[in-house]
């Protein structure tokens, strides 16, 4: 099916609703996506932008990008309003993140990597330590056809950069330290501090 096809029957049957997320083991989350070079219109992303936000919020996320509804385009949103301790926002750079949508993005590294636990709405129920470049140089196109170019830090330039990963088939778990892995209940109780450093110690691996 042609992505056009895919597209509109996604809007069809969620149009501003959440759709379900795919999950890892389905193929879709391995392919490379589809540039968005207009075989979409532009009313048709924005409904699909809608419907990529509505499933966000639902999750709850941070990002989420197309293949992750089943649909292989350059395409995902972002946004980060979660509230945390200063203690975590300063380790982690994570400060509110305005909503927005990324076309075709791509990102250079700008600065030295940086590693935290990460996780993925498409691998539930887990998370692991990825290291990525601490700041890096952000290229998309918005829903408006404009290119942006900017440079992004801390946990604005994290969700960037997994979520521009998802649109060329890679999963964190694919970056990640794997000795690290751990289940969301593990890392409550027992890693949940503003840094790895101390399961990096009890678990064995290292960080940059």
């Amino acid at each position: 099916m042609e992505i056009a096809e895919l597209v509109t029957e996604l809007v069809e049957k969620y149009r501003g609703a959440a759709a379900p997320l795919v999950e890892v083991g389905d193929p879709v989350l391995r392919a490379v996506g589809e540039p968005v070079n207009g075989q979409v219109g532009m009313e048709l992303l924005r409904e699909l932008a809608e419907i990529l936000f509505a499933t966000m919020h639902a999750a709850p996320g941070v990002g989420v990008a197309a293949p992750q509804i089943g649909i292989p385009l350059r395409m995902a949103v972002l946004g980060d309003s979660a509230a945390v301790p200063e203690e975590v926002a300063t380790a982690r750079g994570r400060r509110p993140l305005p909503e927005f949508t990324i076309i075709n993005p791509t990102y250079t590294a700008d600065g030295d990597e940086i590693a935290f636990y990460e996780g993925c709405l498409s691998m539930p129920g887990y998370q692991a330590v990825v290291a990525r470049p601490e700041s890096i140089m952000a290229t998309y196109q918005d829903l408006d056809g404009v290119q942006h170019t900017e440079r992004l830090t801390g946990w604005a330039a994290r969700i960037f950069q997994h979520e521009t990963d998802h649109l060329h088939g890679i999963i964190y778990i694919d970056k990640a330290d794997t000795r690290s892995l751990t289940t969301n209940d593990n890392l409550r109780d027992r890693w949940a501090d503003p840094t790895p450093v101390r399961a990096s110690r009890a678990l064995g691996f290292s960080l940059p």
